[in-house]
């Protein structure tokens, strides 16, 4: 049964077992930082927790790899 987590303050729904990042990208939120230099969109890249692109903040753990965190009810993800 599905449940929601809450990204930037918008609801998402999240089935059982799916990583932050794999919600998120359901829901269509393919990119939520950029790059320091050139200001490039960046979020899910390799999917395996090897390169940092998608780092988000869960309830208030700051640099949490959406790729690898397995979303839990309720969870607050910010992407600043």
């Amino acid at each position: 049964m599905s449940f929601e987590i809450s990204v930037d303050g918008r609801t998402v729904s999240v089935e059982p077992g799916q990583s932050v990042g794999a919600a998120m990208h359901a829901a269509g939120i393919r990119s939520w930082r950029t790059t320091r230099f050139g200001a490039r969109p960046r979020g899910l890249f390799c999917g395996i927790g090897v390169c940092f692109d998608c780092l988000v903040t869960v309830n208030g753990a700051r640099e949490q790899r959406a790729c690898l965190l397995e979303a839990q009810p309720g969870d607050e993800v910010s992407t600043s």
